[in-house]
């Protein structure tokens, strides 16, 4: 679904990804895991399309195509349009919006009113905070409900391959176990999903296939069970 070669990310003279591979099948989940500075979330907005100029090649096959398109250069909206969506580090909800207008923004790219329906309708259902407060402003709920509110907004342009970036920051321990729930269960439904994230222990515990980075390099990559059980990842990422 997703390949990446050769990837290299630079601002003014800081080389911030220096020339990864990565590979994503459709149904999987793939995380890349590391440390603030490792290359993790420039990654996933070069894929976004909000970064430019980056050297190296994106491929990527929707459930239209049987040749990869070339991501590279196009903007953050034709990419919503070709089925990728990004739940951004940090939410960036709509703070004077309700919960319901935040999520109808979500779908902007798309006409069928009874499929945007259908979704919000599926957000909610994944969501059940979200329903009781789809009136209320979303500046208003708590860090975990905007964060179900930010993966929820993505969802609604109905992706084939959803993008979380940071999806646990901040929340506390057992929000971020409900989190990772749903996630779990938005992959199970077929969703393909490329998840950045710091908790490694939790990311792990659900991916299909990690990559580790390090100072912009990959570093490790295997299954998220061998990587839990990877004497090097356990000790710099999981306490030892």
């Amino acid at each position: 679904m997703l390949d990446i070669q050769n990837l290299n990310i630079w601002y003014g003279g800081i080389h911030a990804v220096k020339g990864i591979d990565v590979s994503i099948r459709r149904g999987e989940i793939v995380t890349l895991i590391g440390a603030n500075g490792a290359g993790k979330s420039s990654t996933i907005r070069a894929i976004a399309g909000l970064v430019r100029g980056f050297k190296g090649f994106i491929g990527y096959t929707s459930d239209q195509e049987k040749q990869p398109v070339r991501l590279n250069g196009r903007r953050p909206e034709e990419m919503v349009r070709m089925g990728i969506a990004l739940s951004p580090e940090g939410r960036r909800i709509l703070p004077h919006l309700t919960v319901e207008e935040n999520l109808r923004l979500g779908a902007y790219t798309r006409g069928s009113r009874a499929e945007i329906a259908y979704d919000m309708d599926y957000v909610y259902n994944l969501f059940p905070r979200l329903q009781e407060r789809r009136s209320q402003k979303g500046g208003t709920l708590s860090g975990g409900e905007q964060q179900m509110l930010a993966v929820g907004r993505a969802l609604m342009s109905r992706p084939e391959l959803l993008m979380l970036d940071e999806p646990s920051l901040g929340l506390a321990p057992m929000l971020v176990s409900e989190v990772f729930n749903v996630i779990g269960e938005i992959n199970r439904q077929g969703k393909t999903i490329l998840l950045v994230e710091q908790n490694a222990f939790a990311a792990l515990s659900i991916a299909h296939k990690a990559y580790v980075l390090e100072v912009g390099s990959v570093v490790l990559q295997g299954t998220g069970e061998e990587l839990l059980h990877n004497p090097q990842v356990r000790e710099a990422y999981l306490g030892g």
